[in-house]
């Protein structure tokens, strides 16, 4: 039986001032399960990944991560929890344009010991993590000391999914991170990803608004699907 990596009981958050965002009766992911999960422009797929990494608490309910409850946790407590266990591709990547391919990717080990010590039991050295993760995704070795910002985009968008695979996090988040590349480059991207976390033996959380995206998935579903706050406006 799959063990739930990621488990929502009767999640309700709202911003300030605000009627209620997000409202979830429970949601589960497991334990190397990909979820593709669809939702338009304001509906909360954001403010649901921050919950996830522990940016922000819920107003109710709870949110666990290997069975943590993040909303137990210190702010600083849950930093580190976030570090140690969640790698996240962003859309428009983040990568620190002044460090180089490798110094990028080896950054989330420089700030959590166990994802540093994953990388070297699993390849000996945290830069030797790098440089194979790196040539898994398809980037020639001559790439590792180049600055980030003179790569391509699909070159970029790689250097993030290696910085965020590195070191063996649990879970990975991936946030629109193909929306700037054609559909060819989106679906080899897409393997090259799924081939990662599998080896690493990660739970991959892909938010997108492209549908067609979605078969290649072991499980789809929309927002609006987890959200009674959704659906209550809809009606």
């Amino acid at each position: 039986m799959s063990q739930a990596l990621i488990e929502l009981n009767d999640l309700g958050f709202a911003w300030p001032g605000q009627a209620e965002l997000l409202d979830i009766p429970a949601f589960t992911l497991d334990a190397g399960e990909s979820l593709f999960l669809k939702g338009p422009s304001g509906s909360g797929k954001t403010t649901l990944l921050g919950l996830l990494g522990g940016v922000q608490k819920p107003g109710r309910g709870s949110v666990k991560l290997l069975g943590s409850d993040l909303a137990q946790l210190s702010a600083s407590a849950r930093d580190r929890f976030r570090v140690d266990h969640t790698g996240y591709i962003f859309q428009q990547f983040n990568l620190l344009p002044f460090l180089s391919v490798r110094e990028n990717v080896e950054l989330p080990c420089r700030f959590s010991k166990t994802r540093a010590e994953r990388a070297r039991q699993r390849h000996g050295s945290v830069d030797a993590a790098a440089a194979a993760l790196l040539e898994h995704l398809g980037l020639q070795a001559d790439l590792l000391q180049r600055r980030a910002d003179s790569l391509s985009i699909g070159q970029q968008q790689r250097v993030a999914a290696a910085r965020a695979l590195i070191g063996q996090p649990e879970l990975v988040i991936a946030d629109e991170p193909t929306s700037a590349l054609d559909a060819d480059a989106r679906e080899a991207f897409l393997r090259l990803l799924f081939a990662e976390c599998r080896e690493a033996g990660a739970s991959l959380l892909f938010v997108s608004h492209d549908q067609s995206l979605a078969p290649l998935f072991d499980r789809a579903l929309s927002l609006a699907e987890l959200n009674r706050a959704s659906r209550a406006v809809e009606a």
